[in-house]
């Protein structure tokens, strides 16, 4: 079991993970996430289930890493938690008009928010790594 004060840190390292995967899965088959946008708009029970998800791991990650303000990175992983659960309420809450939303943001920037995906992962893997 990890060490209270390392949680912040595994937490960190398996969301660089997940951006820095969702990063390569764009950049090698562009317009997967514009797909995926236009799939849960239509779907209403998938963007029903995600947003429940995302409250849940939202809520989890927000529970589990220790409040610490001395601690950057605890506090950064603190409000990612909370920043998810707060997305999955606007799905739930506004379903079709959040993903409106999102592929107007998304827009036709694919291949630069997939960079920016990466950076961001790569950094919290190097920042995990470093406190691990």
């Amino acid at each position: 079991m990890a060490e209270p004060a390392q949680i912040p840190a595994w937490i960190a390292l398996f969301m660089g993970l997940y951006a820095l995967s969702a990063s390569i899965g764009e950049l090698l088959n562009p317009g997967t996430w514009q797909k995926m946008l236009e799939d849960f708009g239509a779907n209403t029970g998938l963007s029903f289930l995600t947003g429940i998800v995302c409250i849940g791991l939202g809520g989890l990650i927000y529970l589990a890493s220790p409040w610490n303000p001395d601690d950057w990175l605890a506090v950064l992983v603190t409000v990612m938690g909370a920043g998810m659960a707060a997305e999955g309420c606007v799905m739930l809450a506004f379903g079709e008009r959040f993903y409106r939303f999102a592929r107007a943001l998304l827009g036709t920037f694919n291949k630069g928010w997939a960079w920016l995906s990466a950076l961001l992962g790569v950094a919290l893997i190097a920042v995990a790594i470093l406190r691990l």
